[in-house]
């Protein structure tokens, strides 16, 4: 019979999901927890393995093609240079993350191919979902905003798309500083909230009897938001609030200190 994880190991890797002290009970706890978890599961990968394949002898994730773990590997190891060699962890961690990376540039591909109603992804989604990421050009360094993993903030742009990381992309063309992850949320909810402002000014102006004039006028600034001319516009305000700080990035601070029906 294997040996199962030990106390101490299991809380060093549930440490990484908590900030809070565990408890011995606790850890000894999980252990049994998570040995419980894997009796369950390997058969149910067993059997899934072997409808896919009758003839196989080794144990697969049926429900998931995975990056090559050697392949990966010695890309890795290629890399490196401060180290001598790349251990089991870093790889399995550099294939999780190379992964999310590549769900990521395909997401947004597909939101750009979907843009054109295709139903191929062509290169010039592909292209388009580069350039949205920030991945062409550019020092690295300044790429404060990380590629979402899972809801993804979509609306036109010319031919492409916005998604909380290609903000960092728009902020370089039109506010020339980069800005944080929490900057760009606070900036999203913002959006989020004028255009549910906008849309019950036009359904409260589009009654019979409304003014037309003011419905033409909450028209006009749907059509700044959803063309990003809003968030240009709250981009290059905030970059001018946070240089007259003295600040090298836009955080939620310049975003807050705009008022956002002014700027549309």
């Amino acid at each position: 019979m294997a040996k199962p994880y030990s106390p101490g190991h299991i809380g060093a890797v549930a440490s990484n999901f908590t900030e809070m002290r565990l408890a011995g009970a606790v850890k000894q706890r999980l252990v049994e927890l998570v040995c419980e978890e894997i009796e369950r599961l390997v058969p149910d990968m067993e059997q899934a393995t072997l409808a896919q394949d009758a003839e196989r002898k080794t144990l697969d994730d049926p429900h998931r093609t995975r990056l090559n773990y050697n392949r990966t590997r010695e890309l890795m190891i290629d890399q490196i240079n401060a180290v001598d060699s790349v251990g089991s962890a870093a790889v399995q961690g550099g294939i999780e993350h190379i992964e999310r990376h590549l769900a990521t540039l395909v997401k947004h591909a597909e939101a750009a191919a979907e843009k054109d109603r295709v139903a191929t992804i062509k290169p010039r989604h592909l292209e388009i979902a580069v350039q949205g990421m920030g991945l062409e050009g550019g020092d690295e360094a300044d790429q404060v905003v990380e590629a979402v993993q899972t809801e993804d903030f979509v609306v036109s742009q010319g031919g492409g798309v916005l998604t909380e990381s290609s903000l960092l992309s728009l902020a370089r063309t039109h506010a020339k500083m980069p800005v944080t992850k929490d900057a760009v949320e606070e900036l999203l909810e913002t959006y989020y909230m004028v255009v549910e402002q906008l849309e019950s000014d036009i359904r409260k102006h589009a009654q019979l009897g409304g003014n037309p004039v003011q419905f033409i006028e909450a028209i006009g600034r749907m059509k700044t938001l959803m063309s990003l001319g809003w968030m240009r516009a709250m981009l290059s305000k905030a970059a001018e609030s946070a240089r007259e700080r003295g600040y090298k990035r836009i955080d939620v601070e310049q975003i807050v200190n705009i008022d956002p029906f002014e700027t549309n």
